[in-house]
């Protein structure tokens, strides 16, 4: 029987290279059908919009500009960011974020111009 809970350290989630920098994914589509939790440090970002998942980008640590539909928004520690869907946007700075995507992310609802 699945347990009802799930418990995921940070240290031992792997590292894997995105479209925003360097992710790692603590809660996936996989675990759960209602959202998925992310921890990203931003590197090299690509100006990206999604058509269906609305993204919460909470702000741990590090400064820095979120660019939404051209419009650039301050990073700082404490920062929440709702992106809905079609919004592009792209994060610049060293940020440390933690973003939960509603519904869960898909990596075929990426797109860029």
């Amino acid at each position: 029987m699945e347990k009802g809970y799930i418990v995921r350290r940070l240290e031992e989630v792997p590292k894997e290279r995105s479209i925003c920098g360097f992710r790692q994914r603590l809660i996936t589509r996989e675990d759960f059908e209602g959202a998925n939790f992310t921890f990203l440090s931003v590197y090299e970002a690509e100006r990206h919009y999604h058509k269906k998942t609305t993204e919460f980008y909470y702000v741990l640590e590090g400064e820095g500009i979120l660019e939404l539909d051209g419009e650039k928004v301050e990073l700082k520690p404490g920062t929440l960011v709702m992106i809905r869907p079609g919004t592009r946007h792209r994060a610049e700075g060293d940020v440390k974020v933690l973003i939960v995507g509603i519904p869960p992310f898909d990596p075929a609802d990426s797109f860029h111009d």
